[in-house]
């Protein structure tokens, strides 16, 4: 029986690549990707040559079952996206719940996360957070803006250029004056930024720079103010 390894790669910068997922590249017999096109340059950089195969939010049960059959024949695979660690807000995690429900042992080979490279430069309390992906784009959009706003935990969150600012625009309006946003734009690449401050603080500095690129949103959790019993 094969092994399915959930390999992360990186979200921007080469170098971020572990010597551990580089090996495991090197040695399956199939990589499934995202998008074979980005993932080839990753492996040319790294001078490797493997079988590439798509897998990605529109794969459908025939893909799954082609790749499980492919591990069921003994074969190795790594699963990657195009950046990051496939599974998180990403169609890879069908992949590893049939692979698992088949009897494959599942490895991860852990690296690169937007999520987690967001929140360890965040400085906002993040023991405890809720992670929403992708805001809904219409329908249930207001919703999930509600329930950020009440949340009593730390909220993360992805955004792409052409929302970021509505998103922040939507926000400004239903958090307290007083709520920390921390917005990453473009982590580890080039124009890698942080905007700090509350949200209107915030929309006003993207405002005034650049909005082209990848976004990860943290609204810090409530503030919690004492009061004469306290």
């Amino acid at each position: 029986m094969g092994t399915l390894y959930v390999v992360a790669t990186p979200i921007g910068n080469l170098a971020d690549i572990t010597q551990r997922a580089v090996a495991t590249l090197r040695t399956v017999d199939l990589i499934a990707c995202e998008d074979t096109r980005h993932t080839s340059i990753l492996l040319r950089h790294l001078g490797i040559t493997a079988p590439l195969t798509s897998y990605h939010q529109h794969s459908g049960a025939v893909k799954t079952d082609q790749v499980v059959r492919a591990l069921g024949e003994g074969k190795n695979v790594a699963i990657v996206t195009d950046a990051g660690t496939p599974g998180v807000n990403d169609p890879g995690g069908k992949l590893v719940a049939a692979a698992a429900a088949a009897g494959h042992r599942v490895v991860p080979i852990p690296g690169p996360s937007a999520l987690v490279a967001a929140l360890s430069v965040s400085g906002l309390p993040v023991d405890d957070f809720r992670f929403m992906g992708f805001l809904p784009h219409k329908k249930g959009r207001q919703t999930a803006i509600a329930e950020i706003a009440a949340a009593d935990t730390a909220v993360v969150f992805y955004e792409s250029t052409h929302r970021i600012l509505k998103a922040l625009q939507q926000l400004a309006l239903a958090l307290a004056p007083d709520r920390p946003v921390v917005v990453c734009r473009e982590l580890t690449k080039q124009f890698e930024t942080v905007y700090r401050g509350n949200c209107s603080e915030v929309l006003q500095q993207l405002q005034a720079g650049v909005t082209k690129g990848e976004f990860v949103v943290i609204v810090g959790p409530v503030m919690k103010h004492l009061t004469a019993d306290n």
